[in-house]
């Protein structure tokens, strides 16, 4: 994996600005890249960077475009047309005909820039499912754009202050998300989403979202016919290297992909699994179903917390920003079990649960929005005032009715977040009095309302999928998967993700993708004589990580959290007192929920001193 990066604005000589593009492309990837593309001039450079067949670029007198990704066009109604030059080529010559509406034609996993010569205007976007990241900075010379925030770091004319606010979200979301930056100045493009620089105006618009049918009347049968058709042509599609594997956690996503790409290769599929000698996190019996059941040729490695140690400081310091979801870590050992057999592309379930409603929380909250559907005389007049009679609260089962009340009162999307930890404890008792003077407190909640109400429908089932296809996806999953693959050696494709299977999922009504309190019914429905039956009736589970157990009974991983820690407390954002209470927690009844914050900050810091700060 690499991408792309470059300036609009910035006057230097062709040689300077040459000098500083090509620092700013070596901070794009892990390693050396094997292709590395670039244009420099007095007032723009560009450039694109990663594995043959990714990175492209064309520049001649009318446009200079950099890609990266392996986007397609459309050339009838299901006809997909891949460049068979470099992508750069093909979309200098839509931005001609069409201009921005180019995007429109654009389909796939891209990051592009498109700068303008005749009017030097500068276009950049991201893909429709947020695959790919791109930044950008825009100063008072201009825009600066990159894959990664360290590449628009790396320009002399960009901050490269650690934002206080960008903490702050971090520890609220366990990463960064859009579209802040841990760098002061910086911000990331949304899912669908491009940004213009036009003679030192700033702009950004959606070219494409998804169109959410609340309701809908095909017939069921059509659609189990439609959903298995594309499922195939998804998972050939991105199948189309000689050495690919999936990877195999033993839910129904990544069972869903191996069982498919089992059956369209010719050969037995190499599927990958990690698992844990700790109870409660150990899935690979699943996996080992569905192993035999498409007979494919099973890798297993079990991760221990001398692995974790050891994996630490690498993983922390390969992310361009904080992050801190600890599945990172198995995620990295299966992709470097799997570029050791000589796999170079793994297929990843991600995408099923937001597009096909499988998170528990939509369950979770159609339990209460009942309560929102109660006539409001009931809920107030009788309801309310019975549940809160004197004596009452001393009662087991009236403290869940009035805890239930409280919760239904919090309207979505806020409600989702009742039992963030940043929520569970005041702020004031976690940070600083200097710290948070410097950011907002509400700013995290801002970002989920954003994206929420921006949901094309009045479902509050699709407003939450359409929130996580950002939150979840696009700014945690894709990234966690993406730099440990990368960093594991290995490249990967989301075929879950793919366009027509997104939007197909988007006519999917409400009413078939939670059933009840019955999470993915379509979905699993319409896999149910594929999948073996133990994968369909199993609950959620994927490639979470023991740690807070771990920390526990071994020392090594113990020291290294509290030495983290330890140097985190000195830098100002937390407090002492709130550092050492945590570490008191974690040794009672609830090691494993106190372990989150305790690996999310110790990831901050070891974030922090990868860059020396």
């Amino acid at each position: 994996m690499s991408g792309i990066c470059g300036w609009n604005g910035t006057s230097t000589t062709r040689e300077q600005a040459d000098t500083t593009v090509q620092g700013m492309a070596g901070q794009l990837h892990l390693g050396e890249p094997k292709l590395n593309l670039h244009a420099a001039y007095s007032g723009f450079a560009c450039a694109a960077s990663g594995d043959p067949g990714l990175p492209s670029l064309h520049d001649d007198d009318n446009v200079c475009v950099t890609c990266y990704g392996d986007p397609w066009l459309r050339s009838g109604a299901s006809d997909r047309h891949r460049p068979n030059k470099q992508a750069a080529v093909f979309i200098a010559a839509s931005y001609l005909e069409k201009g921005i509406d180019c995007l429109r034609s654009l389909h796939g996993i891209f990051v592009v820039a498109i700068h303008d010569k005749r009017s030097q205007q500068t276009l950049i976007a991201v893909d429709r499912a947020g695959t790919l990241p791109l930044a950008y900075h825009v100063t008072g010379n201009g825009l600066i754009y990159a894959s990664t925030a360290s590449s628009i770091a790396a320009h002399a004319d960009a901050h490269s202050d650690i934002d206080a606010q960008g903490i702050f979200n971090f520890l609220y979301f366990h990463m960064v998300p859009s579209p802040g930056s841990i760098y002061t100045g910086q911000h990331k493009l949304l899912p669908g989403q491009y940004g213009v620089y036009s003679h030192g105006e700033w702009r950004t618009d959606f070219y494409w979202h998804m169109d959410y049918a609340d309701e809908y009347s095909a017939n069921l049968d059509e659609l189990e016919e439609e959903f298995h058709s594309l499922l195939r042509r998804s998972i050939r599609d991105a199948s189309r290297h000689n050495t690919v594997g999936a990877f195999l956690s033993g839910g129904t996503d990544s069972s869903t992909v191996s069982g498919v790409l089992a059956e369209i290769s010719d050969n037995p599929a190499q599927t990958y699994s990690i698992g844990f000698n700790a109870e409660g996190f150990d899935e690979t019996e699943y996996a080992r179903i569905v192993s035999t059941k498409f007979a494919t040729n099973h890798h297993e490695y079990y991760v221990t917390p001398d692995d974790v140690v050891d994996a630490i400081p690498h993983i922390a310091a390969s992310y361009d920003e904080p992050f801190g979801n600890a599945s990172a870590v198995p995620t990295y050992y299966c992709a470097m079990r799997a570029r050791d057999n000589g796999i170079d592309t793994l297929l990843a379930g991600d995408g099923g649960d937001e597009l096909f409603g499988g998170n528990s929380r939509y369950a979770t909250q159609k339990a209460f929005e009942i309560y929102d559907n109660i006539p409001n005389i009931l809920r107030k007049g009788l309801i309310e005032p019975l549940s809160h009679l004197p004596g009452l609260d001393k009662l087991p089962a009236t403290r869940k009715i009035q805890s239930y009340i409280r919760q239904a009162k919090i309207p979505l999307p806020d409600r989702l977040e009742t039992y963030n930890f940043l929520h569970q404890t005041s702020p004031r008792e976690i940070f600083t009095s200097d710290f948070l003077a410097h950011i907002d407190a509400d700013r995290p909640i801002g970002i989920i309302r954003e994206v929420y109400q921006r949901g094309d429908t009045d479902s509050y089932i699709n407003r939450m999928m359409h929130m996580d296809l950002k939150n979840t996806l696009a700014d945690n999953d894709f990234r966690k998967v993406c730099k440990m693959c990368e960093l594991g050696g290995v490249n990967v494709r989301f075929p879950l993700i793919d366009e027509d299977m997104m939007e197909f999922s988007a006519r999917i009504p409400p009413s078939l993708q939670v059933r009840g309190y019955k999470l993915r019914y379509f979905f699993k429905r319409a896999l149910r004589d594929f999948l073996p039956p133990e994968v369909i009736t199993k609950s959620k589970h994927g490639f979470g990580l023991p740690f807070g157990k771990w920390m526990v009974s071994h020392a090594p991983l113990r020291e290294m959290a509290n030495e983290s820690l330890n140097s985190l407390q000195l830098r100002g954002y937390i407090r002492p007192d709130y550092i050492t209470k945590l570490k008191e927690l974690h040794q009672g009844p609830h090691a494993s929920y106190y372990g989150v914050m305790i690996w999310v900050m110790m990831m901050l810091e070891q974030w922090l001193q990868s860059r020396d700060i």
